[in-house]
């Protein structure tokens, strides 16, 4: 956890309240607008509303299947969309849950809690490895690519664990960061 401590302590000099709203802001441009358009796009360019990269769980052949359904275009496309939109998104994210457990983590004294405002990076790093291994096999079927298929989604399932859990993180500090307002508000106010 030592090796953990820099990287953390590093958010924690830098994000503020005006950070805290970039973040808050993009993220809610990317929820409201831009994932709707992107999401129709791919739709439409797969021709297919099934995504590895929206699944909890799958298997390696339902990977080749979702392959198979999206055609030579729609494979292409895929590919090109993970390392286009889907290197933003991750980053816009990682950005947003990371700034706001950072913030609102602030108060928390114990160091190794505080380095758990890194878990969003872990979640937006899994997605990156999800992004490099379904691209593979994309690109290389019909040809099979057992190991890297097989992988791809045990990437997805840390991914989606790291970012629920960076969700439950975010909401249990922010939950800690009000009850310490209101705790210092009350004994002001008892004064």
């Amino acid at each position: 956890m030592k090796h953990l401590e820099k990287p953390s302590s590093f958010f924690y000099k830098t994000v503020n309240g005006v950070v805290l709203l970039v973040s808050v802001a993009v993220f809610a441009l990317f929820i409201a607008v831009v994932l709707p358009a992107e999401s129709e796009k791919s739709q439409q360019a797969t021709g297919s509303s099934r995504s590895p990269d929206t699944a909890l769980l799958y298997s390696a052949e339902e990977l080749y299947s979702i392959a198979d359904e999206y055609g030579d275009e729609g494979r292409s496309a895929y590919v090109r969309s993970r390392f286009s939109f889907d290197i933003i998104w991750p980053l816009v994210y990682a950005f947003f849950l990371t700034s706001a457990s950072t913030f609102f983590m602030s108060s928390v004294s114990s160091v190794r809690l505080k380095t758990l405002n890194l878990l969003p990076a872990a979640g937006m790093l899994f997605d990156f490895l999800e992004n490099i291994a379904a691209s593979i096999v994309m690109i290389r079927y019909p040809s099979l690519t057992p190991g890297i298929a097989q992988l791809t989604p045990v990437f997805t399932l840390f991914k989606w664990l790291c970012i629920y859990a960076s969700f439950g993180l975010l909401a249990i500090s922010f939950g800690y960061w009000v009850f310490q307002l209101l705790k210092s508000f009350l004994k002001r106010d008892a004064r």
